[in-house]
Formats: structure tokens, C-alpha cells, sequence
């Protein structure tokens, strides 16, 4: 069997948002937090990752703007699909997501939701692992995206902007 390199998948749960407009959840935009930390992320990536190959992004406009100003601090931003399935998915639909992840992506971000965004980190990693608001986790994952979830990935770093991610 030929070698595989190893794979990133990188979680982000979208920044605060504010609940004191009369939107809808989907519409829900970012509050002041929010607008300040998911830069914040950005710049860790940015800082601490090489390039990523691919975004999936909830269509949540939280979601949108998380990742709208986490990408806007990256060298050059991948391709982004905006997955309508991600929206509110549980850590099985997630991990659906994940598993049908082209081979020629080896870094893949995907900005998401609680409780699917954080269980999903959990089952992979096989460990608790929390998920607040701002919140990455960067998982190395054996193997092809078709495999994920047959051995557990390796968490390499997590955290929540400003303070610094460890591992």
C-alpha cells in the first residue's frame, strides 16, 4: 500500500455572536467579541500553520464572518465551500463531511457549529476537547479522509484566541 501523508484537519467554532437583534439563528451576526477574536484566529493560523487547501463553512452568517476575517489574515486563502449540511450538524454528519474530503487536500478548515463542531473534535481525537466560542483545534489525521475515524487523529494544538493555543 502506498504511503499516505499525513492529513490536518483544522476545526473552528465561529466567534461570539450577538443575540440582542430579533434575527434568525442562520442570520445571527458576530458581536464586538466576535468581530475581535475570529482575527485573532486568523493570525494564529497564519503564524503557526503552512497554507490550507480547502474551507468548509457553514452558511451561517456568524459562521461567514469568522471565517471572512480568520481568512483575511491568511497569506493566500484557499477555496471555500460554503456546505449547507453544516449548518447545526451533529459530529457524524460533520465527520460524513470530512470522509468524502478530497485526497489532494491534505489541510482542510472546517468553521462550524456546537455541539457537532466540539463532538466531532472529541470522537476523532478520543479525548474531551472544549470548544468555546473562537476556538480552534488542529487534528493530524493518519491515512486518506475515507479513513478518518478508523484510528484516532492527533491533537497538535488547540485553544481559544487571545490567549495562546497549546497542545
Amino acid at each position: 500500500m502506498p504511503w499516505t501523508p499525513e492529513r490536518t484537519l483544522i476545526l473552528l467554532r465561529h466567534s461570539k455572536s450577538d443575540w440582542s437583534g430579533g434575527e434568525t439563528d442562520l442570520e445571527r451576526p458576530l458581536n464586538a467579541r466576535g468581530l475581535r477574536e475570529a482575527p485573532i484566529a486568523g493570525r494564529w493560523l497564519a503564524g503557526n500553520l503552512g497554507s490550507i487547501d480547502l474551507a468548509l463553512v457553514s452558511p451561517a452568517v456568524r459562521t461567514r464572518s469568522t471565517w471572512a476575517l480568520a481568512s483575511a489574515e491568511l497569506d493566500a486563502v484557499p477555496p471555500t465551500r460554503f456546505e449547507e449540511s453544516a449548518y447545526g450538524a451533529s459530529a457524524s454528519a460533520l465527520l460524513a463531511l470530512v470522509r468524502a474530503l478530497p485526497d489532494e487536500a491534505h489541510t482542510v478548515i472546517l468553521v462550524g457549529h456546537n455541539p457537532g463542531i466540539e463532538d466531532l473534535a472529541s470522537h476523532i481525537a478520543d479525548e474531551s476537547v472544549s470548544m468555546p466560542t473562537s476556538a480552534l483545534a488542529v487534528i493530524g489525521l493518519p491515512g486518506s479522509w475515507a479513513a478518518v475515524d478508523g484510528s484516532p487523529g492527533a491533537i497538535r494544538a488547540f485553544g481559544r484566541p487571545p490567549a495562546a493555543l497549546g497542545g
